[in-house]
């Protein structure tokens, strides 16, 4: 019996698990959306946005770990994608992108709505191809979902030319073809045992943990290391809820809008353990200055991050899993008294900003006590994200959902619709800025449809925050092209799109508001109003150098002295 390649495509999805893929259909994806319509296992999320189906994808990966699908047409249906792929390869995300192609005797004849996309998809894929027969297709995909989940996970990309579709193929293509990833190498015990002495011998360490972590489903072992040997952490914005907010060995985030005691901690450390971490630059700001006294072990599952910014003195490629499992053993537990005395004074000398009663602090603690512990958080990209980051007592890095490495605007409505999809026991809460939510806003539309169980909080400054905070520091023309001239009626929109929506500032908020509203089925929206001048802070500038401006705690520019650390105590 013969079948489609558009219908063995459908049938290999199905029985490699697939259950939601998150698309727009174009003339060149015809025949895969008419096979797809026949399926019993598969449901189909129709986005408005193609951006939006990447995100949507991303969304259920993050919330699971497992794969995301998402599907485009040809052309500026698959360019449309790029944005949402580029950004789940920058977060390790696993992501299946596929997309319809021009016939086989059209391509490179610039036809209707006809890119490269393998050439586009390239440069931000683990892999990408393009299908030319359809007997291909089985390899092709087991192939591409076994690089979306093996190693460092990422995302992958299908291009199928319309007629290779709808080309007939033997139904035994279908038989089941590998697509497990490549289980992880152990670790050598010589350099296992290395970075054990290491540890045993340093006064002063501290873990540095990064997304690479959460990937790993690590999180546990890394508390118990640290727990083990009596040494704090800080955590990249994407391993932030690897330590629950209050545990006494977490000093919260670094970087550019971390804790000022994490900053001063990681000045006095000997000892530097980056699990899962890229020393990526928002995280270290100048490398020359970030952690000058330090011996540095980095674990990672890609070698390529090994040295690539930061020379260590005990590079371990490897699982962080394997790793860890493999390292504790080697470990005698241990107190260092002296040096959790002196990280105390340190976190008495360099306390959190408190903010004032109205400021976005407050709202996050008002959120956190109304939702359930187990709710998800999504972030958008922006000053409410850093808030988040700061404020919200995140407990596990799987239910805190934000872009990392590309900081990519409009992320947060989407993904939330991908976690809601993935986990619909459980309310999704996306905090997002007027900026964000304006750039994926008809996604509204979307969540509005499917009835997921979203609420959108809104913090409405009408501004582009973080851009305008920038130029209000360190740049002649504070505001300029980041202030929006004229208000947007977020409550309107939503109620225009069919979503139950308030407005906190209009309203008030009565003792029972935000428990209503986060535990009623279904999506909502509330917009928060936030004075324009509210800031996040601290800031750390990248590279700062002796003698540019930075802000103090009044938000006013002052010039650095040589004395003032590299770090800047706003």
């Amino acid at each position: 019996m013969s079948v489609t390649c558009a219908e063995l495509l459908v049938t290999l999805l199905e029985r490699h698990g697939v259950r939601l893929v998150a698309g727009i259909p174009g003339g060149t994806i015809l025949p895969i959306y008419d096979a797809l319509a026949r399926s019993a296992q598969i449901r189909h999320l129709l986005v408005r946005h193609e951006q939006a189906a990447g995100f949507v994808a991303q969304g259920y990966a993050r919330a699971t770990g497992r794969v995301g699908v998402c599907l485009a047409s040809s052309g500026p249906g698959a360019t449309n994608l790029l944005t949402a792929v580029a950004d789940a390869q920058r977060d390790s995300i696993p992501l299946l992108a596929i997309t319809g192609q021009v016939p086989r005797a059209m391509i490179g004849t610039d036809a209707f709505q006809e890119v490269d996309t393998c050439a586009l998809a390239r440069v931000v894929t683990k892999f990408s191809a393009q299908v030319r027969r359809a007997d291909e297709l089985p390899g092709i995909l087991a192939t591409a979902l076994s690089e979306a989940q093996s190693g460092r996970p990422g995302p992958v990309w299908i291009d199928i030319p319309k007629d290779v579709q709808t080309e007939c193929v033997s139904d035994a293509c279908a038989l089941p073809q590998a697509s497990a990833p490549a289980l992880p190498a152990t670790p050598a015990d010589t350099i296992v045992e290395a970075a054990a002495e290491a540890i045993a011998g340093a006064q002063r360490p501290i873990l540095y943990l990064g997304g690479g972590l959460v990937q790993a489903q690590a999180a546990p072992l890394a508390r118990a290391l640290a727990e083990c040997q009596d040494m704090p952490a800080v955590m990249t914005l994407m391993a932030l809820g690897t330590f629950p907010k209050g545990h006494p060995l977490s000093l919260g985030m670094l970087g550019m809008h971390g804790s000022r005691a994490s900053h001063a901690v990681l000045r006095e450390t000997d000892l530097l353990i980056a699990l899962g971490a890229r020393f990526d630059d928002r995280a270290t700001g100048r490398l020359a200055d970030f952690c000058p006294q330090a011996k540095v072990i980095h674990v990672d599952i890609d070698a390529r991050e090994l040295g690539k910014l930061r020379i260590p003195d005990i590079a371990i490629a490897g699982d962080l899993g394997c790793v860890l499992r493999a390292l504790l053993p080697r470990l005698r537990p241990r107190t260092r008294p002296l040096w959790q005395a002196r990280v105390a004074a340190l976190r008495a000398a360099y306390p959190d900003r408190e903010g004032g009663p109205g400021a976005p602090r407050a709202l996050l603690q008002k959120v956190a006590r109304a939702a359930p512990a187990e709710a998800i958080v999504v972030s958008d990209v922006g000053q409410h994200q850093m808030w988040v980051a700061q404020h919200y007592p995140l407990a596990d890095a799987r239910r805190w959902l934000t872009s990392g490495g590309l900081g990519t605007m409009g992320f947060g409505l989407p993904v939330a619709i991908g976690a809601a999809y993935a986990r619909p026991e459980v309310p999704v809460i996306c905090f997002t800025g007027d900026g964000g939510l304006l750039m994926n806003i008809q996604e509204l539309a979307t969540a509005a449809e499917a009835d997921v169980n979203v609420k959108v909080i809104v913090l409405d400054n009408q501004s582009l925050g973080l851009v305008a905070q920038q130029q209000a520091l360190f740049y002649a023309a504070p505001g300029f092209g980041s202030r929006f001239a004229q208000a947007t009626d977020y409550v309107t929109i939503a109620r225009g799109f069919g979503i139950p929506a308030f407005d906190a500032g209009d309203a008030g908020e009565g003792p029972d508001f935000w428990s209503d509203v986060l535990t009623t089925q279904g999506p909502c929206l509330v917009r928060v109003p936030v004075d324009a001048r509210e800031q996040a802070l601290p800031i750390v500038p990248p590279g700062p150098p002796i003698g540019r401006r930075s802000a103090d705690r009044s938000g006013r520019r002052r010039i650095v002295q040589p004395s003032v650390p590299r770090w800047y105590r706003a």
